[in-house]
């Protein structure tokens, strides 16, 4: 794909509506790959001016500071910041709301002060401007979807109502989990658990998160964070559902009912 990189657009003196941070899960995990470019994908059709930093982006040091190394975080937050700040950067969306949480709510603290938006706000800002539009016959059109919410997205940044009109454009039937909303259920990934072992216990967050997703009914799982879509994926698979189940990001989702 064809990604205009800022240090590019830097040099010919022009500048990006938005700087779309790319995050490391959308950058190298394979699945979060997918998500990536689907969103790339929908900026380029609706014609969205925006640009990633490609090499120059390092990692946010979310999770060097979930996890207790705040020393390595202050290293990688400051050298973002002073790239961020060297081209200018006013708008920043990202598809990751562990980027999304720490690049809003923690980097003003060290200088970094930006207008950081959740992908999912930026494509129901699109909808509601009439930039993406759905095909008439669309892939998800009458099947059954169920949202699960991420911490970061939700409770961190009391995002709800976003991701679910931005399914709700699909025409799809959208249910919900008996936890959802403000009383939703990690998924096991947050804070930094992603990279550590499970404490002893009954049963896997992420198994028992999919099974109350499951017992909806639903065809299509949705979720909002490359963490999220892991887990849940590896609880669709524990549960030997792959072929009636798919897990896929709200970008997803858009790209492939938009005209």
């Amino acid at each position: 794909m064809e990604i205009p990189v800022m240090s590019a657009l830097y040099a010919s003196q022009e500048s990006p509506d938005i700087l779309f941070w790319v995050g490391c899960a959308g950058s190298f995990d394979q699945r979060a790959q997918k998500i990536t470019k689907a969103f790339v994908s929908i900026l380029n059709k609706v014609q969205v001016k925006y640009a990633i930093l490609g090499k120059e982006e390092a990692c946010t040091g979310d999770p060097a500071r979930r996890a207790g190394n705040e020393f390595l975080f202050q290293m990688m937050a400051y050298q973002n910041i002073q790239t961020l700040n060297n081209y200018g950067i006013k708008k920043i969306v990202t598809a990751c709301p562990h980027c999304f949480n720490i690049l809003k709510n923690e980097y003003p603290q060290l200088g970094g002060n930006y207008e950081v938006i959740h992908h999912a706000v930026f494509l129901q800002q699109l909808i509601d401007e009439g930039k993406i539009r759905m095909k008439e016959t669309g892939d998800f059109k009458g099947k059954r979807i169920t949202y699960h919410d991420s911490c970061y997205l939700g409770r961190a940044n009391n995002i709800y109502e976003a991701p679910r009109k931005v399914l709700q454009a699909l025409d799809a039937e959208l249910v919900e989990m008996k936890r959802c909303g403000s009383k939703g259920m990690c998924c096991g990934a947050g804070g930094a658990q992603m990279w550590k072992e499970e404490e002893k216990g009954s049963t896997r967050i992420n198994l028992e998160r999919t099974n109350e997703a499951l017992q909806t009914g639903a065809t299509v799982i949705a979720s909002a964070c490359p963490y999220c879509n892991t887990m849940l994926t590896d609880g669709v698979k524990s549960n030997e559902k792959e072929a009636g189940v798919e897990v896929l990001d709200i970008a997803e989702l858009i790209n492939a009912s938009m005209q």
